[in-house]
């Protein structure tokens, strides 16, 4: 709710995610705050959408009027999905499912990231991104390690789909902090799809994984010409505004990289 909107809609970025959404244990959906001022809110429960008109007028603002945005995902770790899955499991009927499909037509989403980091359970992460099939998202990974885990899924979602058709259709591999040497060739070799290298933006968290405009035109770059991509991107819009940093740069490098 903090976020600068306007320049989020007018640097030239074509998809948004939104980290921070996660799963209660009984199915409810939570979009936790990491921002000062704001606050953790549920935004969906019963089947239902329940986060109010103002945050979805926000979400829902963000493809309306040509502002070059056209996919709007959410990001969420594996919290609870190994439980949920197992019992009451992933049908139409369940709270999860109902959840889901409400969070979908109130925000107008287009995908699921999945930022699992620590979990690793690959017959729920399976059935979980299924079932959100079914209602209508597509699927997408972030992963920073655990490259096999990765394969598993990727061949298991995508088995026998062509584009554009595909379940799990874009990779976002992390190249900052725990991934830093991750080299996306060897990802696009191993998962056998291209990915999405995103890189961490200047930033007083950990200054070492920052990135400049200047360093991330000279990575996206070098990455490209070495096997191609689909695209790049940025961790994260809160850093930007809080270095004072320039969405409108940030966003002409991957216009001119991924013209």
């Amino acid at each position: 709710m903090k976020s600068n909107t306007t320049a989020l809609k007018t640097s030239g970025f074509n998809t948004l995610i939104m980290f921070g959404v996660g799963i209660l244990d009984n199915g409810d959906i939570m979009y936790y705050s990491n921002t000062a001022g704001s606050k953790d809110v549920k935004i969906a429960a019963n089947g239902a959408y329940v986060g109010g008109d103002a945050l979805a007028d926000k979400v829902r603002s963000f493809k309306k009027n040509d502002t070059g945005i056209d996919r709007l995902e959410i990001s969420m770790n594996a919290q609870h999905v190994r439980d949920l899955m197992a019992a009451p499991g992933p049908s139409t009927e369940t709270p999860l499912y109902r959840n889901f499909e409400a969070l979908k037509t109130a925000w107008s989403l287009d995908a699921v990231n999945n930022d699992d980091e620590s979990i690793y359970h690959s017959s729920s992460t399976v059935s979980f991104a299924k079932m959100l099939g079914k209602i209508g998202y597509k699927y997408t990974i972030s992963p920073y390690t655990s490259t096999n885990f990765w394969r598993t899924i990727t061949t298991q979602l995508n088995d026998g789909l062509t584009e554009p058709n595909l379940l799990m259709d874009r990779v976002y591999l992390q190249c900052y902090d725990g991934g830093a040497s991750n080299d996306p060739a060897s990802w696009q070799s191993s998962l056998g799809m291209k990915v999405v290298p995103l890189v961490w933006v200047t930033n007083d968290s950990k200054p070492s994984y920052g990135t400049s405009v200047a360093q991330a035109r000279t990575k996206f770059t070098g990455w490209s010409k070495r096997g191609g991509l689909a695209g790049g991107g940025y961790w994260n819009d809160y850093d930007i505004e809080k270095m004072g940093l320039s969405y409108a740069q940030y966003g002409d490098v991957l216009k001119s990289v991924f013209p």
